[in-house]
């Protein structure tokens, strides 16, 4: 097989190393009853994780993310070798990928346990309660980029919440996938809580169409259309993190050294594969030259190649290597220049860094995600043009700004779910913080508060405590009781402050 590629062969799926095409792992391709098997045996233990309560779920996970870190440097070894991540952006992943999990573990009862909330002052005889239940059984589709960090930060946070969880990985990273649900069963063997089907988008569109209760999907904008689409038919609601082409911004006074590392660490880690990976930086013009000589300084030391100690490892996605060809070769076509890297820069399964100046903003470079160790540096002659551009593209994932003065208050101008002010990704390695995109990015939230919330449905519970002193729910009210009620909310509603 192409170094990378997945594919069916004889009923299996098949996983290959991107960087030398040895086969990793095949496993059982699932047939739609297979899918729909996985669903009905997921409804029955949901409900028993359900019963087992906050403080259950809270050990059991707990466990799991201890067992994960024990065992971190098997499951490093495997996305290394499933996924050609070099070694040190494995391990960082499963680092923050175990606080998440603790995270929700022990937030999901604040958050979601039952509560009283405030009553009506015009009807003081009714009492309310809130509570959050799960939804029953969630479905997760997963990425290849961060097999590990992004499903989990819907699985882990949709079992907090007590639910049962049918994954189905990438066709590329299926391995690192049965590891982490293996690993699930050891800790809750009781009933199959999580669950793992495998195969190609057909099995994610079966996985639609199965009668799961909400749906998460991380991917292509193209591919979360279709998943919207399948969900639609049957009105499963659902949580899409799609691709974005987030922006730094530099301001003058800006902290150039800082701003450069963090730009170039920004769009090279893991191979530029980051859906908030830093595609575009604006430079105010005044800073811009140091900027960039720093920049390319910097970016001349990578090392990058198919071992897994370099700095930048193989693109996992065979035709995503074409696209960041393209990008490269339009940018240069339409009168870019480069100032690392260049029209070789895709050499078999390696993508060199690249750094292009002087590209149009209506280039497809500038315009489309590309997805590999690419950016686009451009110089601007305000903060405001520099907001402008980096609104200008339909999508709205991440983004970043460095500025000693200014920082929070162009974080606010960017439209974008998340950004991060003198660093990059920051706000992913924030368990509090929720994690999602505006625009062509998606919407719903994973992580933090609002990311637990998104696993359950809000139930409502309303109670009478005393009786009525201004009978409105009720066909006995009289003009007397009406007119009482008039004045109370004349009194409480009638004053304009």
């Amino acid at each position: 097989m192409v170094p990378g590629a997945s594919g069916i062969v004889d009923g299996h799926l098949v996983s290959t190393s991107p960087a030398t095409g040895e086969e990793v792992a095949r496993f059982p391709v699932a047939a739609p009853a297979d899918v729909a098997a996985a669903v009905e045996r997921a409804r029955a233990a949901g409900l028993w994780w359900e019963q087992l309560g906050y403080a259950e779920r809270k050990r059991r996970l707990l466990r799991f993310r201890s067992l994960m870190t024990q065992r971190m440097g098997d499951l490093a070894a495997l996305m290394v070798a499933e996924g050609g991540k070099p070694r040190i952006d494995a391990t960082m992943e499963i680092f923050v990928t175990v606080e998440h999990i603790a995270w929700a573990a022990k937030h999901a009862r604040k958050v979601l346990g039952p509560r009283r909330v405030g009553g009506s002052l015009l009807q003081p005889e009714y009492a309310g309660r809130l509570e959050y239940r799960p939804y029953g059984v969630v479905g997760v589709i997963g990425p290849w980029n961060y097999p590990l960090f992004t499903p989990m930060g819907s699985i882990a946070y949709a079992l907090a919440a007590g639910n049962a969880v049918v994954f189905k990985p990438s066709e590329y990273t299926p391995a690192v996938g049965q590891w982490y649900v293996d690993l699930f069963q050891e800790v809750v063997p009781e009933h199959p809580v999580l669950q793992i089907v495998h195969g190609l988008g057909d099995v994610g569109a079966t996985l639609c169409r199965s009668g799961v209760d909400k749906l998460a999907f991380t991917g292509s904008t193209a591919t979360g259309k279709k998943v919207m689409a399948a969900c639609a038919e049957s009105l499963t609601p659902v949580l899409v993190e799609c691709g974005g082409k987030d922006a730094l911004l530099v301001d003058a006074d800006a902290d150039v050294r800082a701003a450069a590392d963090a730009a170039l660490w920004g769009a090279m880690t893991n191979a530029g594969q980051s859906c908030v990976g830093i595609e575009r930086v604006y430079v105010h013009e005044k800073v811009y030259d140091q900027f960039l000589q720093v920049l390319v300084a910097d970016a001349e030391k990578l090392s990058y190649g198919e071992d897994p100690t370099k700095d930048i490892g193989p693109i996992t996605m065979p035709g995503q290597r074409e696209t960041i060809r393209r990008h490269i070769d339009a940018a240069l076509a339409d009168g870019g220049r480069a100032l690392l890297g260049g029209p070789d820069s895709v050499r078999g399964p390696v993508a060199r860094p690249t750094i292009l100046v002087d590209v149009p903003e209506s280039n497809p470079a500038v315009c489309e995600e590309t997805f590999g160790p690419t950016m686009t540096v451009a110089k601007v002659k305000s903060m405001d043009e520099a907001v402008a551009k980096a609104n200008a593209v339909p999508y709205g994932l991440g983004g970043a700004v460095f500025s000693k003065r200014h920082g929070v208050a162009l974080a606010r101008q960017l439209r974008a779910g998340m950004v991060a002010v003198n660093s990059t990704f920051a706000f992913a390695v924030l368990p509090a913080l929720p994690f999602g995109g505006v625009g062509q990015s998606g919407f719903g939230r994973i992580h933090g508060q609002d990311g637990l919330r998104e696993f359950a449905r809000a139930s409502s519970i309303a109670k009478r405590r005393l009786p009525s002193v201004v009978p409105l729910l009720t066909y006995r009210h009289t003009e007397k009781s009406v007119a009482l009620g008039e004045r109370i909310v004349r009194l409480m509603h009638g004053r304009s402050r």
